[in-house]
């Protein structure tokens, strides 16, 4: 009998073993690769926890959208618009990954409020930007999955569609802020303008309003997006001689 290198069991070398040399012990191997296998397994699971943090697909449409919840607050700070009292103060935030500048919106935002078309006119209301410190509220410009995620925290049903006011928070619907509506004719700088002014008008005091009559101007609080009802589109709460644009309540 031999074996397969010709030679037979006799003539097989024989290796030994000692000190320098010491047998192969299966129970160290065997734990070694359950540890490895168990760092590979967690290596795993903690990209993919990540990836689900980084984007997720909120409708089902299988396209990935930024998370939702983390804001960037814009760095700027102003000076007080308008002749009230009691400055509100307000912070402007950006959802990250929407590609809207935090800076940049925050000016927009400031000078919305300080036109003279706008809530101060009347010398009762007056805003201040601020970046840091206690605010009065924040207007948050994020997806439409994460508006409705805060407003219906609220009870409020955004439909991935609106804005909202959500305790000290207007939530601004990117998609409006980037496309206005089709209720609105104008650019889109009067529709941003549209947005701030009605959130702005709930956290002054002020409820829904509807059309006064076919042609005329449509209140800022209006729910325009809904259909004009025969009003013409308007964004500012008053007009150039300080006229209140307004409209019967809606209940």
């Amino acid at each position: 009998m031999f074996t397969r290198s010709g030679t037979s069991p006799a003539q097989a070398p024989e290796r030994t073993t000692g000190p320098s040399d010491p047998p192969p012990r299966r129970g160290t191997r065997l734990r070694t690769v359950v540890v490895a296998l168990a760092a590979g397994t967690a290596l795993i699971a903690g990209l993919v926890f990540a990836a689900r943090t980084v984007l997720r697909d909120d409708d089902g449409d299988g396209a990935a959208r930024p998370s939702g919840g983390v804001f960037v607050t814009a760095k700027s700070s102003g000076k007080v618009i308008g002749e009230g009292s009691r400055p509100r103060r307000f912070e402007v935030q950006v959802e990250k990954g929407t590609g809207v500048d935090p800076e940049r919106a925050a000016a927009e935002i400031s000078a919305v409020l300080a036109d003279k078309r706008g809530w101060t006119r009347d010398r009762r209301h007056s805003f201040r930007l601020v970046s840091d410190g206690p605010s009065d509220f924040q207007v948050k410009i994020a997806t439409p999955a994460t508006v409705d995620e805060i407003c219906g925290k609220a009870g409020l049903d955004t439909h991935g569609e609106v804005n909202c006011d959500a305790g000290t928070q207007i939530m601004v619907n990117l998609k409006r802020w980037n496309t206005g509506s089709p209720e609105f004719s104008g650019p889109i700088s009067g529709y941003r303008a549209l947005i701030i002014n009605h959130e702005v008008g709930h956290r002054i005091g002020h409820g829904h309003e509807a059309c006064p009559g076919k042609g005329k101007r449509a209140p800022v609080m209006m729910q325009q997006i809904y259909g004009l009802k025969g009003c013409v589109a308007n964004e500012w709460p008053y007009d150039a001689k300080g006229r209140y644009i307004g409209g019967p309540a809606v209940p």
